[in-house]
């Protein structure tokens, strides 16, 4: 087997239930998410979290990206990559096993309308977070 990194930006609910999972697992689609897609560059990953996470009122306004490593089939291009992990909750545990080790938050994004979260470890994360950059 080889390994490919992988990115999936989220908003605060499912950080939430990222933390709860000790960085484990990407938790059941949310009940507006009918596809989980991750994404195979950082840059775009941010993008995403900072222009559409950051202006989402369900996710707290907070756009996080996270970073995961997973193990793939060998020969496999990066579209078949892309195209076998975007998938339906079905497919979503066969997904959450092929992760290597925890899932990381390499960025946040915060929108003017973010509220403090209630979350003592998502506050947490963000001033780390902020700190690092």
């Amino acid at each position: 087997m080889k390994t490919t990194t992988l990115y999936r930006p989220v908003g605060e609910k499912e950080m939430v239930l990222i933390l709860e999972s000790n960085f484990k697992k990407f938790p059941p689609r949310l009940e507006w998410q009918p596809i989980f897609y991750p994404v195979l560059d950082e840059s775009y990953a941010s993008e995403i979290a900072e222009k559409w996470n950051t202006r989402d009122e369900a996710g707290n306004y907070l756009g996080f990206v996270t970073q995961l490593q997973i193990n793939i089939l060998p020969r496999m291009s990066e579209q078949e990559i892309i195209m076998s992990c975007g998938c339906r909750q079905k497919k979503l545990d066969k997904f959450n096993q092929a992760i290597i080790g925890s899932i990381e938050v390499t960025n946040v994004f915060i929108g003017n309308d973010f509220r403090k979260s209630e979350n003592t470890e998502i506050e947490n994360l963000i001033l780390k977070l902020k700190n690092e950059t």
